[in-house]
């Protein structure tokens, strides 16, 4: 009788989680490309300050980043291998940032969404075995999350990019918003193995985690569509 209760309990809680999870892809869809008024006066006249607060709070309300990120620690359980993937992950969108800023160099904003959201496709499918059942190959892991990390920069940058940047301390003020955005990746980050530290005591944890992934891909084939859509209909 215990058993059964805590089983409909554990299922009411996946409910919630998926349905959290397909909220927040909705939210950066209709958020995509979208700055507010006030974050885009504040970093046009704010200093380092400004630029490392909005950098934080990008990430941390960059929902297809964050989906991206869970998908690569969903099955690592060693702190030296979240540490080392989420490095590489860093170290890729860190690279695209300062440079797409910084050179001027312009991507359209939906193609590089639209990558983003193929990440997340990805790494969900990656997740459930894909590769090695469908394809009969696994690609290399920590490649993939590297090469993934320099579009999710280019990403980054696309939102830099829409504000008028001012040219004095610029070098310094773009920093200040790569280290705001590792903060930012360090707190969502942190959330993320909590809940996921609860999660995997669950007996259940094996069994809701191919749920878990489905859910993420179509999240991911989501972003996909959407940016897609808005590339073909801004033509």
């Amino acid at each position: 009788m215990i058993t059964t209760a805590l089983g409909r309990q554990m299922k009411r809680v996946v409910t919630v989680i998926v349905a959290l999870v397909i909220a927040s892809a909705f939210g950066a869809v209709l958020q995509a490309h979208g700055v507010s008024a006030s974050d885009k006066a504040f970093m046009e006249q704010g200093g380092l300050i400004a630029f490392l607060y909005l950098g934080a709070k990008h990430m941390v309300t960059g929902y297809d980043h964050l989906l991206f990120l869970f998908g690569v620690i969903f099955f690592l359980y060693r702190l030296r291998d979240v540490s080392t993937y989420v490095t590489l992950f860093a170290v890729g969108h860190s690279v695209t940032l300062l440079f797409g800023v910084l050179s001027g160099v312009t991507v359209n904003p939906y193609l590089v969404d639209a990558i983003i959201g193929l990440s997340v496709v990805y790494k969900a499918f990656d997740n459930l075995g894909g590769f090695t059942r469908v394809l009969g190959f696994q690609p290399n892991t920590k490649l993939a999350v590297l090469i993934f990390g320099f579009f999710h920069g280019f990403g980054l940058a696309t939102k830099l990019q829409d504000f008028a940047l001012p040219q004095d301390g610029l070098v310094a003020k773009i920093v200040a918003f790569n280290v705001g955005v590792e903060i930012g990746q360090v707190l969502g980050l942190c959330a993320i193995l909590i809940a996921m530290g609860f999660w995997r005591r669950s007996s259940r944890f094996a069994h809701q985690a191919f749920a878990a992934n489905v859910v993420v891909m179509t999240c991911g084939f989501l972003l996909i569509g959407y940016q897609l859509t808005g590339y073909f209909v801004a033509l």
